[in-house]
């Protein structure tokens, strides 16, 4: 069942319909008519991330083409594996990171880019990421954030201070569902320098993690979770996605971002292997990857614009607040998603042992 489908079963709509309509002169039946019956269900994270891809991409894409677009959240591997593997679809795309949908990709379950629909001579260098499945969105950063009135005299500069109990005291959160993320910030907490993180030493990160666990009172799974023990006071430091910790500063909460040690990955545009509406995704895909809405989504929420022609359209203030600005990258790195996504089923299987032991 694909767009082909339904545009014949739209099209017999209009004529069962003619008869009736008949008495009020001919059906003029036109493609912008059938683009508007259409429409298109996107996975997304949910909260300030899903509105900002709405008021960016998905109601100005309406606009230009006709087609609906529905949002399904939030953003979960496994439900994107069981769709694919029983053929029965929620939704047709996501915006899953690299890594995971990477392993996707490897695992059967991507839709491999239509180029009768994305040009690719449109597209920004290095646009194209999980060999050749999926179209970079923007880049994301996990960050150390702490709340400033509980360290009045300077928090936490560092992972190594995160795990540092004694002179930074107080109730700490970890991303439960991001374990490679998590290992990392260990490793670095354990002295590992960041240009010789990869190949992840395992053992050892497990290693620190234990130091931390009894001191972690929260494990959250999504954004605003993260949002919400940081801005209720239930934590006082914790990992997070840098433009969710943005937001709650524009909203006036006390909390600072760490950028050293802040892992930098790519949010990635991809479509779901036998989507019913695989070819309105790359239309869609195709639009969001210009320049003027990737900049219009950063300015809503400060993630780095994977379009390098976006950040001219960006004020300087702003930039500074993403993953995307020199300093922030000097101090940062990037997630090696190729080393990760064959090792990530053990990797979560070893997490879920050691989260309940």
């Amino acid at each position: 069942m694909g767009t082909t489908w339904l545009l014949d079963r739209t099209r017999r709509r209009f004529l069962q319909k003619a008869g009736a309509a008949a008495a009020l002169g001919p059906l003029i039946l036109s493609d912008r008519t059938i683009a508007q019956t259409r429409t298109l269900y996107v996975n997304s994270w949910g909260g300030s991330y899903t509105a900002a891809q709405d008021a960016a991409f998905f109601k100005p894409f309406t606009a230009a083409t006709g087609i609906q677009i529905r949002t399904v959240t939030p953003v979960a591997y496994g439900k994107i594996k069981a769709q694919v593997q029983s053929r029965t679809y929620e939704f047709d795309m996501t915006s899953v990171n690299s890594m995971q949908w990477l392993r996707a990709s490897r695992e059967g379950l991507a839709e491999p880019i239509d180029w009768t629909i994305v040009k690719k001579d449109a597209l920004p260098p290095n646009a194209v990421v999980a060999d050749g499945y999926g179209i970079a969105q923007n880049i994301l950063g996990t960050a150390l954030c702490y709340r400033s009135d509980k360290y009045p005299d300077g928090g936490p500069r560092s992972w190594a201070d995160f795990w540092d109990v004694k002179r930074f005291p107080g109730n700490r959160s970890l991303c439960l569902s991001d374990p490679p993320r998590t290992l990392i910030f260990a490793l670095l907490a354990d002295g590992v320098p960041r240009d010789r993180l990869y190949p992840l030493d395992i053992d050892r990160a497990f290693e620190k993690l234990d130091q931390i666990k009894p001191h972690v009172k929260v494990w959250w799974r999504e954004g605003t979770q993260s949002q919400q023990l940081i801005r209720d006071g239930e934590v006082d430091m914790m990992s997070i996605w840098n433009a969710r910790a943005s937001e709650l500063k524009q909203q006036g909460v006390p909390v600072e971002v760490v950028w050293n040690g802040a892992v930098r990955s790519t949010s990635t545009w991809s479509v779901l292997k036998g989507a019913p509406n695989r070819k309105l995704a790359w239309e869609l895909i195709a639009y969001a990857s210009q320049a003027k809405p990737q900049a219009d989504f950063a300015m809503l929420l400060p993630y780095g614009p994977a379009n390098p022609g976006a950040r001219a359209l960006m004020p300087e203030a702003r930039l500074r607040q993403t993953p995307a600005w020199p300093e922030n990258e000097k101090v940062s790195f990037q997630h090696d998603a190729t080393w990760i996504a064959p090792r990530l089923a053990q990797i979560r299987e070893r997490w879920t042992q050691w989260l309940t032991t």
